[in-house]
Order: C-alpha cells, then structure tokens, then sequence
C-alpha cells in the first residue's frame, strides 16, 4: 500500500479551516471532507 506524501498546510488554510469550524454550520467530518484532512486536525 502506497501512502501519499507529507503535506504542508500553509497558515492561511489552516485559518480558513478554524474559522468554518468556528462558525459551526457544518459537523466536524463534514469540515474534513470539505477540506480533505482528518476531523482529528480541525480540532487541534
């Protein structure tokens, strides 16, 4: 099984990722998928 590269998330994705969970519209996995990380990286 292949794993896909380490990725660097640059500060404003991060950003634009905590404000969505802020606003609380959508559900964590929701957020994940959106976004394409894992729900346990939105809440950290």
């Amino acid at each position: 099984m292949s794993q896909r590269p380490r990725r660097n998330h640059s500060p404003a994705f991060k950003v634009k990722v905590a404000l969505a969970a802020v606003k609380g519209e959508k559900t964590l996995a929701e957020l994940a998928q959106q976004f394409d990380v894992h729900p346990n990286q939105i809440t950290t």
